[in-house]
């Protein structure tokens, strides 16, 4: 009797976090070495990117109500709609978003971030957010930096180890903005359950990736000078406003929205 062949082994070094993401949300615009690296990862993986995309409807629906009309949204993601401006422009129709991500198989689906309303405008860039001013430099043509504009940062400079001096590269993209503005971030937690958290990056690292989560403290840096809206730094489910609370469930992920001065 012959002995089935073995499995191919799958190269994983060539996975990328927004495709990881894409399948970790239920998505099909991820490859076999995304899905090999995603199946490896802690079962809580799965919670932490639904807590993260429920989080981002959630405050891009708030800033939406509060009359922001004007979003740079960096480490967009493979499009998983409702995107970021299909919600805002439900309030605002004339609302401005410029997308950037660094995976070239995001500008391929870019044409479905590219639908805005009739009143509003949506562009791309790709660019990688290690090169903050390449970003603020297309913003520019697009966004009215004389007006307040939201930056959200969802689930990305957990990507961006600390020799690539990622609370530089944010108070630069913040630096570029006018009082009023709002930074919108979410960011893995390494102190939540520090077992998970080893587990995931294990597996990233084996993916090529570089992960680096982080405590809560250090969380808290990349809002220095900026003024947290209530509730504050809080884990994913926590954060909420003018809609029922979600329910309460365990988070590794800490999210917080902050205002320029």
């Amino acid at each position: 009797m012959t002995a089935p062949a073995p499995k191919p082994r799958i190269d994983t070094s060539k996975a990328h976090p927004a495709r990881v993401y894409d399948w970790l949300l239920g998505g099909k615009d991820n490859y076999p070495v995304d899905q090999a690296v995603a199946e490896k990862l802690p079962s809580e993986a799965k919670d932490a990117a639904r807590q993260n995309r429920a989080f981002m409807h959630r405050a891009s629906a708030w800033l939406a109500a509060q009359g922001v009309d004007q979003y740079l949204d960096i480490g967009t993601g493979i499009p998983t709609e409702p995107n970021l401006h299909q919600i805002v422009q439900r309030t605002v129709p004339a609302a401005r978003v410029v997308y950037t991500d660094n995976d070239p198989i995001v500008l391929r689906h870019a044409q479905a971030l590219l639908v805005s309303s009739p009143e509003g405008t949506t562009d791309y860039i790709q660019a990688d957010v290690r090169d903050p001013a390449a970003i603020l430099e297309h913003a520019r043509r697009v966004l009215d930096f004389e007006r307040p504009i939201a930056l959200s940062l969802i689930a990305l400079m957990h990507f961006v180890p600390d020799d690539a001096d990622p609370y530089g590269i944010v108070s630069t993209l913040v630096g570029a903005l006018p009082s009023g503005s709002l930074l919108v971030m979410t960011h893995g937690a390494s102190d939540v359950f520090p077992d998970v958290a080893d587990q995931a990056t294990d597996e990233y690292t084996k993916g090529g990736m570089v992960l680096r989560f982080r405590n809560r403290d250090e969380v808290a840096r990349f809002f220095d000078g900026l003024d947290l809206v209530e509730p504050g730094l809080v884990t994913g489910p926590e954060w909420f406003h003018d809609e029922p609370a979600p329910r309460p469930e365990p988070s590794a992920v800490y999210v917080g929205v902050a205002r320029v001065r």
